[in-house]
């Protein structure tokens, strides 16, 4: 009998040493694997900002729904003699033509939005390149020219999208400092959202139908200007030349 229990002792030493090894050996190959993984298709960063020096900042606009407050945006920005970049989506320009024309106009850039502002990674390659493409054909049938910057819709991007634009010789362009206007803060609150963020290199994000964003527009366009950076186009923020985002999303000009 004191033979039978150390041998079942031992079998079990035995059994439960082989899981552990077969545990850990499956860990290391699941980690193997997903090292592979990630070495064959590093994160594509879209540019949130740029690397400082210039003491510029960009401020945009997002419009997806209603042109209600166009004009009035457009105004201020005159007023300021400050020139902003919207980014449409293909249904609002399907919508609204004569104010896509206005913001052209009036010297602003227009960028890509997508055609119907979806969640872009939920459609696949071909979708994506289908929404960045019709939007462009739809700005260009009206502006005469296409737009060289996009944003994802809901800031959503993936591998795929980010490669898609840039591709299509476009910019992939986010946002480091999000006014959260759509959340209908005071203006007052806004404008902190704004100043208490921006510095040399960023970008602004708003949106054109926000509630508050025309009250708060004028404060943040002198707060910027009193930190002593100039306003000016996305287009114009990105410097010429081959570049990298790191993993931040800070835009650096290649060496």
């Amino acid at each position: 009998m004191k033979y039978f229990l150390l041998t079942k002792r031992s079998l079990v030493s035995l059994a439960f040493c082989l899981m552990i090894g077969a545990a850990a050996a499956a860990v290391t190959v699941s980690s193997a694997v997903k090292a592979v993984q990630t070495a064959a298709e590093p994160k594509q960063v879209p540019v949130y900002r740029v690397e400082p020096g210039q003491n510029r900042v960009a401020i945009s606009f997002d419009a997806a729904w209603g042109d209600e407050q166009t004009e009035e945006l457009l105004d201020i920005l005159d007023e300021n003699n400050a020139k902003a970049t919207f980014f449409l989506v293909g249904d609002w320009v399907d919508k609204y033509p004569d104010d896509v024309k206005l913001i052209q106009s009036r010297g602003h850039d227009i960028g890509n939005h997508s055609d119907t502002h979806p969640h872009m990674p939920q459609l696949g390659l071909s979708g994506e390149t289908n929404e960045v493409r019709a939007c462009n054909d739809k700005i260009k049938a009206l502006t005469g020219s296409a737009p060289t910057l996009f944003r994802a819709p809901y800031g959503d991007y993936d591998n795929n999208l980010v490669s898609c634009v840039k591709g299509l010789g476009m910019y992939c362009v986010q946002w480091d400092v999000d006014s959260l206007d759509w959340m209908d803060p005071s203006p007052e609150e806004l404008c902190e959202n704004v100043l208490g963020k921006v510095k040399d290199g960023s970008i602004v994000l708003m949106h054109n139908g926000a509630k508050n964003t025309p009250a708060a527009l004028p404060s943040i366009i002198k707060g910027i200007r009193a930190k002593g950076l100039e306003i000016v186009l996305i287009k114009d923020l990105i410097p010429e030349g081959e570049y990298y985002t790191d993993a931040q999303g800070e835009l650096h000009l290649s060496e």
